[in-house]
């Protein structure tokens, strides 16, 4: 049996969005802008409340999937089409912009740990203008496997006999893994997917090192094999067939050419972005 073995590990860049979050940007950053069908994923995490409070005030969105993953803390959504949220410890948001939504995500404490992440799932160019969708997923919800040697959550795709609730439009997996202290795991893959690791606590080793706040873009064919170091390690791990299409990216706008880009401005500006 073959494994993939690294292609490529990225730090990702400090930076802020919303209305002044500080996060991590790995993908979407300058060192990696995308990865087939992923967009963008960011880590927020801090316990002190400036670097969060401020939150995510109503902005738009169309053309793909976000998929906000809340380790601690908790944050609600509101958007146009009128789904209202909880984020609460170890749930997701699963939301489909399709044609279009307005939405909001703000914290609902002053105080305490805010930590989790947000990937951006492309959609298929004949579903980017699909209406749009939005699923909480409680924490009591997400299955978890328990291995020897360590936990699977399983938020999208099957493991180990567990099947996630996440509805990706494309074929993909997510899980949050947990490997105990020099355990191992073996993930399968499936050929030509592209798959990724980011390392939020430990350290974990494929054929190099890979630490804590760092990714690994893995290569194109095998299973993944993975080994915790001596403290352990906490990941999570994601796979997605690419769609090999055009990407054209405006700010919360991802379509596939530049002037369905400037049409999604418009429809924004002029108030019919969700309604189209």
């Amino acid at each position: 049996m073959s494994f993939r073995t690294i292609e490529m590990v990225v730090p990702g860049i400090l930076t802020s969005d919303g209305a002044g979050v500080n996060l991590r940007r790995i993908i979407g950053s300058p060192q990696l802008n995308m990865l087939d069908p992923f967009l963008l994923l960011d880590e927020f995490g801090s316990t002190n409340p400036e670097d969060y409070i401020a939150g995510f005030p109503p902005h738009p969105h169309r053309g793909f999937e976000t998929i906000t993953y809340m380790l601690n803390g908790k944050f609600h959504h509101q958007d146009s089409t009128g789904n209202e949220g909880h984020l609460t410890d170890g749930s997701v948001q699963w939301m489909t912009a399709g044609r279009g939504v307005i939405h909001s995500e703000m914290p609902e404490q002053t105080e305490g740990l805010v930590r989790g992440f947000q990937l951006w799932l492309n959609l298929p160019k004949d579903k980017k203008m699909i209406p749009p969708a939005y699923k909480d997923i409680p924490a009591e919800n997400i299955p978890r496997v328990d291995f020897p040697g360590g936990t699977a959550k399983v938020i999208a795709g099957e493991f180990m006999g567990a099947t996630g609730p996440g509805q990706p439009h494309t074929g993909m997996f997510y899980y949050d893994i947990e490997l105990q202290s020099e355990k191992e795991l073996s993930i399968p893959v499936i050929d030509g997917w592209n798959a990724f690791l980011y390392v939020y606590e430990g350290t974990i080793l494929i054929d190099q090192t890979v630490k804590k706040d760092q990714l690994a873009v893995l290569g194109k064919a095998g299973d993944c094999q993975i080994k915790a170091a001596d403290q352990g390690a906490q990941f999570i791990v994601a796979a997605g067939k690419p769609l090999n299409e055009p990407v054209s990216r405006g700010g919360p706008f991802v379509m596939n050419t530049r002037s369905e880009i400037i049409q999604a401005f418009t429809d924004y500006q002029t108030g019919v972005l969700d309604k189209v």
